[in-house]
């Protein structure tokens, strides 16, 4: 976990503070039915969670299963050991 300065958190604070007085003068400047609306989404969105974490693969990779014939072979079962002589 990465440690932050009081500065460093401070500044964080007042961007989020920002942030939020901007998005709530962008939303008093929709109409109401709007508003409602965009309101509504955003908590269905949310309600919604994150999307599932999705395959680590190489970038453009389908996740293509093996042909046949030519699936991984079965690990071996160990037999009775070899006599030694």
């Amino acid at each position: 976990m990465a440690k932050h300065s009081a500065r460093d958190r401070a500044q964080r604070a007042a961007e989020t503070e920002r942030m939020r007085q901007v998005q709530e003068s962008w939303v008093t400047r929709l109409p109401p039915e709007v508003a409602e609306s965009f309101a509504r989404s955003v908590q269905v969105a949310r309600a919604r969670g994150p999307e599932p974490r999705r395959p680590d693969m190489a970038p453009g990779t389908a996740p293509r299963p093996p042909r046949p014939g030519h699936e991984p072979r079965p690990p071996k079962e160990p037999s009775r050991p070899r006599a030694r002589f």
